[in-house]
């Protein structure tokens, strides 16, 4: 004798693996999105360095030149 789906279990079957291959995907998704996120927060948070650096850099620069104007010339 063979064995034979029903109707009703090969829906089930049906509906059961596309809700496994679109949370799989959805899964995925949120991966790729998620790890985007990181890299824009990281990207800006460097450039935000950069930028205290160079904040930091320009301010020393000018210290430095008015300790040099405030010298007496010899």
């Amino acid at each position: 004798m063979k064995d034979r789906l029903s109707k009703a279990e090969i829906r089930k079957d049906v509906l059961q693996e596309s809700v496994e291959a679109v949370a799989s995907t959805v899964g995925e998704v949120a991966t790729i999105v998620t790890t985007a996120v990181k890299d824009v927060v990281s990207a800006i948070g460097g450039l935000a360095t950069e930028a205290f650096e160079i904040r930091d850099s320009a301010r020393r620069a000018r210290e430095q030149l008015d300790l040099e104007d405030e010298q007496p010339l010899q």
